[in-house]
């Protein structure tokens, strides 16, 4: 487990032994048609469809930061907004946009609706939401370590999913943002959002879009220094116990990651977002543990 290549980065570094137990994995990302099944049996609400709780924010700002006005303490998430020309790749804010009504039904905002986009992957999904789907399922979240396990597909040091051949060399393996980010995608692989589940070939244990289209939430917490810090070889490891950023990890990057910004599609490629945040390329797939004696 770990980073190869000469992208990989501190947080994915030392390379190490991890074991773990046989267990299954969804082919695909959750869609939005397995999602709304969930959300008409059980009546649920996802974190992006409930009044903001100002209380619990603030929580996890700096000390002191003002409370904003009340007219933006409505329900919302964030959505991707391309640019107008280049930009400083180091200020997440300049295309990342705050839209009222945006939530896994109206992707774009409460304009916007899930027409065509059943069998796309759900997005604004929180962590508690993809946890909450998951158990609903009779299943759960898949560890960080299961989640690379599964995305290198029996191929060992390899940087993506299908080998070692770029991603913008041969055929389209996986989507993601081609041309120059944040403000000109050529949607060479033909998709400028989602794409849907099972557009690209499949890894050698047979799972669609390991790499590219949306983010994956993990059921660990997110620690930066974890793989430094920790003793290799630690049998089926359910990462940290806590995160000093209340963090919890995503894996496997989306159709905004570009070379140039975010190469998020990488096997070993982790990041950590808190666990409230809905944006339109985050989304997740189950895992269950292979019981004996049972298939």
């Amino acid at each position: 487990m770990g980073g190869d290549g000469d992208q990989a980065l501190t947080n994915e570094l030392p390379k190490h032994r991890v074991d773990i137990s046989a267990f299954y994995l969804d082919q695909t990302e959750v869609t939005n048609a397995q999602f709304r099944e969930f959300v008409n049996a059980t009546g649920y609400i996802t974190t992006a469809e409930k009044e903001i709780d100002w209380e619990e924010m603030k929580l996890q700002l700096p000390p002191g930061t003002p409370k904003p006005p009340d007219s933006l303490f409505v329900p919302g998430a964030l959505v991707f907004s391309p640019t107008h020309q280049q930009v400083r790749l180091d200020d997440h804010s300049q295309w990342w946009q705050w839209v009222i009504g945006a939530n896994w039904q109206h992707p774009e905002g409460s304009e916007s609706n899930l027409n065509g986009l059943m069998n796309h992957p759900v997005v604004h999904i929180s962590w508690y939401d993809a946890d909450a789907y998951c158990k609903w399922q009779g299943k759960r979240l898949p560890t960080e370590a299961e989640w690379e396990w599964a995305a290198r597909g029996g191929i060992s040091n390899q940087t993506y999913p299908w080998g070692i051949e770029e991603l913008n060399q041969g055929k389209s393996k996986a989507n993601s943002y081609q041309g120059l980010f944040p403000y000109q995608n050529t949607q060479k692989d033909g998709y400028e959002g989602t794409a849907p589940v099972k557009s690209y070939a499949a890894n050698n244990y047979g799972l669609y879009d390991m790499a590219g289209n949306v983010w994956e939430w993990c059921s660990d917490w997110y620690d930066a220094g974890y793989y430094q810090s920790r003793a290799a070889g630690i049998a089926n490891t359910n990462g940290p116990k806590q995160s000093n950023l209340q963090q919890r990890v995503i894996r496997g990057g989306s159709f905004l990651c570009n070379y140039q910004y975010c190469s998020g599609y990488r096997n070993s490629r982790r990041m950590g977002t808190t666990p409230d945040t809905g944006m339109n390329h985050t989304g997740c797939r189950c895992a269950q543990t292979l019981q004996e004696g049972k298939q």
